[in-house]
């Protein structure tokens, strides 16, 4: 059996076949170099040469007056460090405020390059909102504001993965149904499955891009997945009979003659680290929500194998292969199921021999059906399908059972181990690399110019805690200055690479607008709940403030005490993550003032609520990770190991982040005015508090309640008078 290494492949990244060939249409657009426009019958397309495009300053000043803007002078420093980014080659992390007006700041130099260059530039984001603002707004106004200046309309599409879009060829029934375990002994859920494929169908007879997200409302994974293929399950465009009109292929073909390709992190983390490009040629990347770019590096790079994945590859297998061999495989997943069902979960230090043995009999039985499923052959629809499905599946079982196995193969660790127990879900051992940075300085950095933009970046007064973990050397420290930016150069030591850090502020003002009261006098959190000094302490803000309260709570547990207590105190309303769809509770709070809404973490970074409804944020503790995390108390153990300080470089900066992301939920705009109550006393009391203090923005702090309490009243009898 040959030595496998992690791939870094991930299921939703398009990976071509070799020997794919491209329907004609979009093959001659790649021959005349990959790139066309778009029709727009509005304005010609004219060319211009290089020195007639309008400088920087020309533009920017364009854009703002199209979307109805004023000019910022953060925004006009943002823009102008993207373009010298961009024109240096030097890597650029910019800090920028709600408010600055970032997503104009780096498209309009963006866009300039791209057009002046013709090249394209990437713009990745970590959420489907920000995409959907980006392609459905700002690019949009962008274009039709810059066209004329330009010479023409710059373009831009949105690309995902393969498993974002429609098959069509399942779609047309080319594959078998494959309904989970749940379905095939429950007729309530066979049921429930079948009207959800049945709606997809219906669906794909209407839709023009096969783009998952505009379904609505959604379906279940489960449901997606009868009509949806991955990367390597796909027969490639010149094999399958719908390839001229897929999908996935259409999207990449327009992004390959975009300006500006916008995708999400996931993506952007396989087309860097995988041998395979999955997005078109660029030169440029613009990271937006650049505080989330290690976990979702991470995540794409985590493999997970369970039970159930290996049974459904020996179903797949027993199709198209001499059943006895895939009967080694369905065998194997017993094994497996049995060993993950006695596994205590948590972190393994050591693989125990058991588990050991179920991997290892499973690594085996998968590459004995890969060998039995041999090369590709040329046969009917059917038949491809099948075999193509069965191939993908078990290789990627094949590859992560030997990952996990060669993780506790040598002295030095590579990879983090857990099996994974989570409630309603069936037990499964994942595999994670200890660390993204040395695969973003090499595969992102060494390759293209990068620049990283979020509201939240400067961590402690210093971008070198989230530089580390990006891969990139130390610089010195950000020193936010009032009304000023910081850029200061990083020191040139030979292979390391270059780059500056920005913090450009935010047109707010912190200390006028905002006050961030920690409440001192409270015990310290435990771990039985909230104590009920602090659901007395909720209580009084709450009423304070009549209702308009966003509280952010460190678990669903604490979320649910809290609603559920409170309604019973309180005459305002009170929401609670998971009573109705998030989308939902946060428009009915947006809606009505006196209705507070209780949650946890999609919530501290995914609430928009500008005016008088949101006037104070409540965080019950502070959000260090679990003790138990496995990945987490890793990369702490690692970090302790070689002399640092595993608990700040690992626990605060997860905690100092989101923080700073959950104090960003108060000011929305100018005119917004209200409380950030921290009730976990260790912000103002312990050795770490001035770290996770630094991080938060620079918010008049007091720790005495009535003074608090006054305020909020303040604020809501004058929002009443509105």
């Amino acid at each position: 059996m040959p030595t496998s290494v992690p791939r870094w492949s991930d299921p939703v990244a398009f990976e071509p076949d070799e020997d794919d060939e491209l329907p004609p249409e979009i093959a001659a657009d790649l021959a005349r170099g990959g790139r066309t426009e778009r029709d727009a019958p509005e304005l010609p397309v004219v060319g211009k040469a290089k020195h007639d495009i309008p400088d920087l300053p020309t533009l920017l000043r364009i854009a703002i007056e199209a979307v109805g803007g004023v000019p910022r002078d953060g925004q006009a420093r943002m823009a102008e460090a993207v373009e010298h980014s961009i024109g240096s080659g030097e890597h650029l992390a910019v800090q920028a405020g709600t408010g600055t007006g970032k997503s104009l700041a780096y498209l309009v130099p963006a866009i300039r390059h791209a057009v002046a260059e013709g090249t394209t530039v990437v713009v990745s984001t970590a959420t489907i909102a920000l995409q959907r603002q980006l392609v459905d707004r700002d690019l949009p106004r962008l274009s039709t504001a810059l066209a004329e200046a330009l010479g023409r309309r710059p373009t831009f599409a949105i690309l995902k993965g393969r498993r974002n879009y429609l098959c069509l060829n399942r779609v047309h029934g080319n594959a078998p149904a494959e309904p989970d375990d749940n379905a095939l002994f429950d007729a309530f859920a066979a049921s429930a499955l079948e009207r959800q494929v049945k709606r997809i169908q219906e669906w794909a007879t209407e839709t023009e891009t096969g783009d998952r997200d505009e379904l609505v409302p959604g379906v279940t994974d489960q449901a997606w997945r009868q009509l949806s293929v991955t990367a390597k399950e796909c027969l490639g465009v010149h094999r399958c009979p719908s390839g001229v009109d897929c999908f996935a292929e259409r999207a990449r073909a327009e992004a390959g003659r975009a300006d500006i390709v916008v995708t999400n992190h996931a993506l952007l983390a396989i087309d860097a680290l995988d041998d395979r490009p999955v997005l078109p040629d660029h030169d440029v990347v613009l990271v937006d929500e650049a505080h989330d770019l290690v976990d979702r590096v991470t995540s794409a790079a985590t493999g997970e194998l369970t039970a159930g994945a290996v049974k459904l590859a020996a179903r797949r297998c027993g199709r198209v292969i001499d059943e006895e061999i895939a009967d080694r495989l369905n065998e194997a997943a017993e094994g497996l199921d049995l060993v993950l069902q006695a596994a205590n979960p948590g972190r393994l230090e050591e693989l125990p021999q058991d588990l050991g043995g179920a991997l290892t009999v499973a690594r085996d039985a998968a590459w004995a059906c890969v060998n039995a499923l041999g090369p590709e052959r040329k046969e009917d629809t059917d038949g491809s399908t099948a075999r193509k499905l069965a191939h993908a599946l078990t290789e990627e079982i094949h590859d992560t059972a030997v990952r996990l196995l060669d993780a506790f193969d040598g002295d030095t660790q590579h990879d983090v181990v857990w099996v994974s127990g989570e409630p309603n879900r069936p037990p499964s051992i994942r595999v994670a690399p200890l660390g993204v940075g040395g695969l973003l300085r090499e595969r992102l950095f060494g390759q293209r110019t990068t620049v990283l933009t979020s509201a939240t970046l400067a961590l402690g007064g210093s971008f070198d805690t989230l530089a580390r973990q990006w891969g990139l050397p130390p610089q010195q420290q950000a020193q936010a200055v009032a009304g000023m930016a910081t850029a200061k150069e990083a020191p040139s030591d030979t292979g390391d690479q270059k780059w500056t850090g920005l913090d450009v502020g935010s047109p707010f003002e912190h200390q006028r607008s905002g006050i961030l009261y920690i409440a001192r006098h409270l015990p310290p959190p435990g771990r039985a709940g909230l104590p009920p000094e602090y659901l007395d302490e909720l209580t009084e803000l709450v009423q304070a403030a009549g209702g308009r309260t966003l509280g952010l709570f460190s678990s669903m547990r604490a979320a649910k005490q809290a609603s559920e207590e409170l309604r019973e105190r309180l005459d305002t309303p009170v929401l609670c993550q998971g009573d109705d769809a998030t989308a939902l509770l946060v428009r009915r709070f947006a809606e009505d003032a006196a209705t507070s809404l209780f949650g946890t973490l999609s919530l501290w970074q995914g609430v928009d609520v500008p005016g008088d409804s949101l006037q104070l944020v409540v965080m019950d503790r502070i959000p260090f990770p679990r003790p138990d995390d496995p990945l987490a108390s890793a990369r702490q153990k690692a970090v302790s190991e070689r002399g640092g300080n595993g608990f700040i470089t690992v626990a605060g900066t997860h905690a100092a982040l989101l923080l700073a992301q959950g104090a960003g939920r108060l000011l929305r705009s100018p005119r917004d005015r209200g409380v950030i109550a921290v009730l976990d006393p260790r912000l103002a009391t312990a050795r770490y508090g001035g770290f996770l203090r630094a991080s938060l923005p620079p918010f008049w702090t007091t720790h005495d309640p009535e003074v608090v309490r006054g305020a909020l009243r303040r604020l809501s009898a004058a929002a009443a008078e509105v």
